[in-house]
């Protein structure tokens, strides 16, 4: 399906993963991994029916300013620290499609534009976190680039669960954003605009 398909009509969709191969240990990861603790389930089963249905997975991940940091070096890295536990259950398979990133946005300076463009996705589902930084600016740059944005509410995980509300909010009034629950996306089936 072509992603210029006009408003209603079915596109095809992708899986977006945002920053979910992570060290943890930064300075607000105390506050953070109890949220991405709760998500991972709820991801891992999104991910495996995502890959049932052929669906593209894409993590757009950042590099944790190692610029010579290729997405096996953070896989590795990631499960070589405490944290493991929160990766293990997600990482990327042959399959998965990866793009590192360096800076909050998943389309920030990175190729993913054109990977949609290529794969005719007109229909990004944002995962990962975090919803009140990385995802909320990720809906807003798939927003202005005429991509349909669904958010599964939880399967993104938090630093502060006030501003994660405020931002889901905005991605659905400012944004047109879905925004569902996990079990609620049939990846089986043309996603169509709200």
């Amino acid at each position: 399906m072509d992603r210029r398909n006009g408003p209603g009509e079915p596109k095809a969709a992708a899986l977006v993963v945002i920053d979910m191969i992570n060290t943890y240990d930064h300075e607000d990861a105390d506050l953070l991994v109890p949220s991405a603790g709760r998500v991972v389930p709820v991801l891992a089963e999104l991910i495996g029916r995502a890959r049932e249905a052929d669906v593209p997975v894409i993590y757009a991940n950042d590099n944790f300013g190692l610029w010579r940091s290729h997405h096996g070096e953070l896989v590795d890295t990631a499960l070589s620290r405490p944290h493991a536990d929160l990766i293990e259950p997600i990482r990327p398979d042959d399959k998965s499609l990866f793009v590192v990133k360096a800076r909050h946005s998943v389309f920030y300076e990175t190729p993913l534009s054109y990977l949609l463009w290529r794969l005719e996705v007109g229909h990004v589902v944002l995962t990962g976190q975090v919803t009140e930084q990385c995802v909320l600016y990720s809906a807003l740059d798939a927003h202005i680039r005429h991509l349909e944005v669904t958010v599964p509410e939880d399967a993104v995980a938090s630093i502060h669960p006030h501003l994660a509300s405020a931002a889901l909010e905005m991605m659905r009034r400012n944004m047109g954003a879905r925004i569902v629950t996990a079990k609620e996306i049939d990846f089986t089936r043309p996603f169509t605009a709200p």
